[in-house]
């Protein structure tokens, strides 16, 4: 979906780690909600209470997910989930364009 109908955007953006993270909050008339952002290259680490499917539109990262071992690559058109109530490590390699929904 290149685009959403029916939505109200948060006019405040979520400013993470000095400007490394930036995004804006999207709420759909059920109430669900997802963030569309980007991140400049560098290392975030990010807590969750909800669960979470991170869906990269453009870009390139490595994360470590809760319960893995290790780093996994991830490109636009890739996406992967966070269990709730849980911490990822990303490694942003580039400029990356991302859509964030939440779960719970």
């Amino acid at each position: 979906m290149s685009e959403f109908t029916n939505v109200t955007v948060v006019r405040e953006a979520n400013v993470f780690f000095n400007g490394g993270v930036v995004s804006r909050t999207v709420i759909f008339p059920d109430g669900t909600k997802k963030t569309l952002g980007i991140m400049q290259p560098g290392e975030y680490t990010f807590n969750t209470g909800a669960p979470e499917i991170m869906e990269i539109l453009s870009g390139e990262l490595d994360v470590t997910l809760p319960g893995s071992e290790g780093w996994r690559r991830f490109k636009g058109g890739e996406s992967f989930e966070v269990p709730a109530n849980s911490s990822f490590t990303m490694k942003v390699l580039s400029l990356t364009d991302y859509c964030c929904s939440f779960l719970g």
